[in-house]
């Protein structure tokens, strides 16, 4: 079965197909930005009952010309690919007459050094065709963890959010990109949620993923996604999303608390019955939406409430 994060690592490029170009650019090769694209068919059948499918495929016009992209999401080695990607670049040329390009994306490491291998089909005195596909894991996508940043390219964004998914830095991204969107959904509500959903399932199940919808769960007003949907759903059974909305303040401190805490728990902080107590016994929402923030790169509970001054607890 296909899944969620296998499908964000390729459908990020039909939202943008402008971002393989500022992509490339971490693998040193200059593509000039396409004036135009389409989306093409990516059933890549013959008449023999056996099917054959790329992720994505795009057409993507430029000042230099035209070529194919054809975007694979590999989440493994897997050694029957090569064969099928060789296929896929010999069958589209075939069919449209436009050079392809095969961009493999992969969120782990091993995985990606091995689809980046050049593979020689053929005899080994004569090798009739040669596979060189280029790869985007995640050492080949810079970390954004700037807010600034990451407003002017939230596609790439997020595709560096599911690529480090794994990594230390997802927090710093996610927390980043958050920020970014929110700016966003003021302009195209939309965009944003489509973003959002991305994000989501590109994460697929790691602990940046519940980051991410602790991450969500801070502003609910304005991000109308099926992310967001979801967790207004789950706070409704604890009963903690109508203090939200109805605007009752003790229900608003008591989901920010729990927030806090469920957040700390996801990213493995050691959280002290007494610190617990600080957390929960906080009536104040602005110390608390402080310390949810710190809570999102924290190592220790007293980098959250270093805001105070503090390395630790008051006696």
């Amino acid at each position: 079965m296909v899944s969620s994060s296998h499908e964000a690592l390729h459908r990020i490029f039909q939202k943008d197909p402008g971002l393989f170009s500022r992509a490339a650019r971490n693998l040193g090769v200059a593509f000039p930005p396409p004036l135009s694209s389409s989306e093409l068919s990516t059933d890549l059948t013959e008449t023999q009952p056996l099917e054959r499918r790329v992720d994505t495929l795009l057409r993507l016009e430029t000042e230099d010309g035209s070529f194919l992209l054809a975007v694979e999401s590999q989440g493994e080695p897997d050694s029957r690919k090569p064969a099928s990607w060789a296929y896929y670049l010999s069958y589209v040329y075939a069919k449209y007459r436009v050079p392809p390009v095969l961009l493999v994306v992969c969120a782990d490491r091993g995985t990606a050094a091995w689809a980046a291998r050049q593979v020689d089909i053929g005899p080994r005195q004569w090798p009739s065709l040669t596979l060189r596909p280029l790869v985007l894991g995640p050492d080949d996508l810079p970390v954004i963890d700037s807010p600034a940043e990451a407003a002017r390219d939230i596609p790439l964004t997020v595709l560096s959010a599911a690529l480090h998914r794994r990594d230390p830095d997802a927090g710093a991204i996610l927390n980043a990109l958050a920020k970014a969107l929110k700016g966003l959904s003021a302009d195209d509500g939309d965009t944003a949620d489509t973003f959002i959903e991305l994000t989501e399932q590109g994460l697929g199940a790691t602990p940046a993923a519940d980051l991410w919808r602790h991450l969500m769960a801070v502003d609910l007003s304005f991000f109308q996604s099926q992310t967001a949907q979801k967790l207004r759903a789950e706070g409704r059974a604890e009963g903690r999303v109508e203090g939200r909305v109805e605007g009752r303040v003790e229900g608003r401190v008591e989901g920010r608390a729990k927030d806090i805490l469920l957040l700390l728990e996801h990213r493995g902080v050691e959280v002290t019955e007494e610190d617990r107590e600080r957390i929960v016994g906080c009536g104040d929402l602005d110390v608390l939406g402080l310390w949810f923030t710190r809570a999102i790169t924290a190592t220790s509970v007293a980098e959250v409430f270093a805001s105070d001054g503090e390395t630790g607890l008051a006696g």
